[in-house]
């Protein structure tokens, strides 16, 4: 499987999984300049922010390692694009990394904040 396919598949499996937590999707694979947002949901007033992030081995680490300062940099620029173009309704955001290692999932809540930058 090449790795634009196996990024889908996991994002689809991330997907699933969050529903089945009750969120709502609100939007997927949204672009800036700056990057991509995996997915977009809302967590009853919270807006989440989610990285997917998807390995069949763990020989070089864990899949969520792969998040680094530059990434998360690109998220949050990514965000505030969202936010200014979309004004979603929400109380609180929430950055999340969904990690995929084989069948395990892992879902890392508040993996970064805006502070960040």
């Amino acid at each position: 499987m090449d790795r634009k396919k196996a990024g889908e598949t996991a994002e689809e499996r991330a997907v699933s999984y969050l529903k089945s937590l009750g969120y709502t999707i609100l939007e997927r694979n949204f672009s800036s300049r700056f990057g991509e947002i995996d997915i977009i949901a809302k967590d009853k007033d919270t807006l989440v922010i989610i990285e997917v992030r998807s390995r069949s081995y763990k020989y070089f680490g864990m899949p969520e390692e792969t998040v680094d300062k530059n990434k998360i940099k690109k998220i949050i620029k990514t965000t505030q694009i969202f936010l200014q173009k979309r004004n979603p309704d929400f109380s609180d955001l929430r950055f999340d990394i969904i990690s995929i290692l084989h069948n395990n999932i892992s879902h890392i809540k508040n993996a970064f904040d805006m502070e960040f930058l």
